[in-house]
């Protein structure tokens, strides 16, 4: 009989090659591996002899409810040992993380973490954006576009008074909510980029303003799950200057 225990595992935020070496070693030695939507399934390679159970959740479509993943968490932890729940970006980054833990501390198992890098951070680095830089934003806000009631998350209207770089996780169907806040409180000009499987071979990218960004993730044909990023902090990356060069110069012809 292997002893119950349960460790929540960050996969980073899409490359594989971006999941932590302390990771990797926590999955080596699982039992059982519950894996989510937005992880690269090549890394359920270093579990070699874990059972592999997807439970993920991909547009308002789930495998399992999370009251019965925290049922397998237990399930599994008594009947097979070391359960690894393996999520992407930073299980404690709207990952419900906590939720899993106290659940499953709760039937006298042993709990673990393991960080993750969260998609927050790395996916504008990803793209040469810094989500602070001197002179230009001072802090930054990472914001749930969608709550547990399906509702854009009232810090939005917060976050876009300030000078801070604002990036909204799990918030592409709410764009146009999102534009609407930023065009009430006259910040048509802000630069905003929208990145689809950010860090990945799949990575797609729209860029442009509050003003242009609906029709930009249309014309390059950006979809979820992707990350928003608003602020001044995208006009300064290094890797998108050219893209806003190009925007600007679009605009002078539209406007002769």
């Amino acid at each position: 009989m292997q002893k119950p225990k349960f460790t929540s595992v960050g996969a980073g935020p899409g490359d594989p090659e971006l999941i932590t070496i302390k990771g990797v070693k926590v999955l080596a030695s699982a039992q059982v591996v519950l894996y989510d939507a937005l992880i690269d399934k090549r890394l359920l390679a270093y579990a070699p002899n874990a059972r592999k159970i997807f439970v993920g959740k991909r547009k308002g479509v789930k495998a399992y409810s999370q009251e019965d993943i925290h049922e397998m968490i237990v399930r599994y932890a008594f009947s097979d040992g070391h359960v690894v729940r393996l999520k992407g970006g930073d299980p404690f980054v709207f990952g419900r993380g906590s939720e899993e833990m106290d659940y499953a501390a709760g039937f006298g198992i042993e709990v673990a973490s393991v960080p993750g890098i969260t998609s927050g951070t790395a996916v504008p680095a990803s793209l040469g954006i810094a989500v602070t830089q001197r002179h230009v934003a001072e802090s930054f806000w990472t914001i749930t576009g969608t709550t547990s009631e399906r509702q854009l998350s009232d810090d939005l209207w917060q976050a876009a008074q300030t000078s801070a770089t604002v990036v909204v996780l799990m918030g592409f169907g709410k764009l146009p909510e999102i534009v609407s806040i930023y065009k009430n409180l006259h910040k048509g000009a802000t630069p905003v980029a929208v990145i689809q499987n950010g860090t990945t071979e799949n990575e797609r990218k729209a860029v442009g303003t509050v003003d242009t960004i609906v029709s930009e993730v249309k014309a390059n044909q950006v979809a979820t799950p992707a990350v928003i990023i608003l602020g001044e902090v995208v006009r300064h990356s290094h890797k998108l200057k050219n893209v806003f060069t190009a925007l600007e110069s679009k605009d002078v012809l539209q406007m002769a």
